[in-house]
C-alpha cells in the first residue's frame, strides 16, 4: 500500500508529478471548499505534507494519527507551530541557503531603489513632470562609501553585506543575538549594539529571524534614533517592524524612505504605506525566481522522501 502525501499549497509541476508517481497524493485546493476542513480530512492517514504559506498546528493537524514529516518549502517556519509538532513526533524540514543569494539582490535592489527613489521618480516622470531640470525634490541618496547595518548576519544577512563592502565600499556594522567574528573578519564588518547601529547607519536592513527577541524590533522609538537620511529595508518577516511608526516616521520624514517585501499580514491588499511615495513595496517576492523556487522545491521534496525512506532530512527544525 503506497504512502500518502498530502501538498498544501501549489507546488513545482514537475515535483508533482513525481509525488504522484510514487505515493497517494491529495492536493489542497481552496476551489473544492474550506481549506481547513479539506487539511483536517486528509491528514488522517496522512504520512508526510509537502507546501507553504499555510498556518499548521494543532487545530488542523489534531487528527492526523501516523504524520511523520511536514516539508515546507520555505526558509521561515512561523507559520508552523514548531512545539507542537515536537511534541506529536512530527518532523519539520525547511529550505535554507538556496535562496540566499536571490534574497540578498532583492534586499539591495530596496535599498537601491528606495535610496534613488526610483519608483517615485518613474511615475513622476511619466506623469509629465520633468519639464526642467530636476531639484532637490527629486534627489536621492548616495550609497557608495557609506555606512549599511545589518541585523541579523546570518546566510542572507552575510550575503547582504559582501555585496556593500565589495560592490559599494562600504562600512559594515551588524547586530544580533551573538557576535560572528568568522563572517565579519571577511567583511571588516563590526558588531555593536542596535542603539548604536541605528544612529550611525546610513542604510538599515532587517534580515533576521522572526523570534520572540525580534518580533517589533523596529518599532517607533528605534525608528527615532535613525539619521533623516537613512534608507531602511525589510526582507525578513513582517512582525519584526512596526507598520505604523514606519508610516508616521515617513510622514514626518524622520528618516527619508524604506523598502518592504514583507508585511505583518500577506497578502497586503491595502495599506496607508500605499500612500507614500517614499516607500517601496514589493509582494514577498525575496526568493521568487524560476531557478530558486525550483531548487527549494527539490530540496523540500528530497528531504519528504528521506524521511518517507527513513532517513533524517538534511535541514531539519526540530531535531
Amino acid at each position: 500500500m503506497k504512502q500518502k502525501v498530502v501538498v498544501f499549497s501549489q507546488i513545482d509541476a514537475e515535483i508533482l508529478a513525481r509525488l504522484q508517481q510514487q505515493y497517494e497524493v491529495v492536493v489542497i485546493n481552496p476551489k473544492l471548499g474550506d481549506v481547513q476542513e479539506q487539511i483536517k480530512a486528509a491528514v488522517v492517514d496522512a504520512d508526510g505534507m509537502i507546501g507553504a504559506g499555510r498556518m499548521l498546528n494543532a487545530a488542523n493537524l489534531e487528527s492526523a494519527q501516523k504524520l511523520k514529516v511536514i516539508s515546507s518549502i520555505s526558509v521561515g517556519y512561523d507559520n508552523y507551530d514548531v512545539d507542537y509538532l515536537t511534541q506529536s513526533g512530527i518532523w519539520l524540514a525547511h529550505t535554507p541557503h538556496v535562496l540566499t543569494e536571490t534574497t540578498a539582490d532583492l534586499a539591495f535592489t530596496l535599498l537601491v531603489s528606495a535610496a534613488k527613489q526610483v519608483t517615485r521618480l518613474d511615475q513622476w516622470t511619466k506623469q509629465g513632470h520633468w519639464q526642467r531640470t530636476v531639484g532637490q525634490d527629486q534627489f536621492g541618496q548616495e550609497i557608495f562609501g557609506r555606512t549599511l547595518g545589518i541585523i541579523g548576519l546570518g546566510n542572507i544577512g552575510q550575503a547582504i553585506a559582501r555585496r556593500g563592502f565589495h560592490g559599494f565600499n562600504m562600512n559594515i556594522l551588524y547586530h544580533g543575538r551573538q557576535e560572528h567574528l568568522d563572517r565579519a573578519e571577511a567583511l571588516n564588518a563590526r558588531f555593536c549594539s542596535l542603539n548604536e547601529l541605528l544612529q550611525q547607519s546610513d542604510f538599515v536592513v532587517l534580515a533576521v529571524d522572526l523570534n520572540a527577541d525580534s518580533r517589533q524590533l523596529i518599532d517607533a522609538a528605534a525608528l527615532a534614533q535613525m539619521q533623516k537620511h537613512a534608507v531602511l529595508v525589510n526582507i525578513s518577516r513582517g512582525q519584526v517592524l512596526d507598520e505604523a511608526a514606519l508610516y508616521d516616521a515617513i510622514v514626518n520624514r524622520t528618516i527619508f524612505a524604506a523598502g518592504l517585501d514583507v508585511y505583518q499580514q500577506e497578502p497586503l491588499k491595502q495599506s496607508d504605506l500605499f500612500d507614500l511615495d517614499y516607500v517601496v513595496t514589493l509582494p514577498h517576492v525575496g526568493s521568487a525566481t524560476a531557478q530558486t523556487r525550483k531548487k527549494m522545491a527539490e530540496l523540500a521534496y528530497q528531504q519528504l522522501v528521506d524521511v518517507l525512506n527513513g532517513r533524517q532530512p538534511r535541514y531539519l527544525v526540530n531535531p
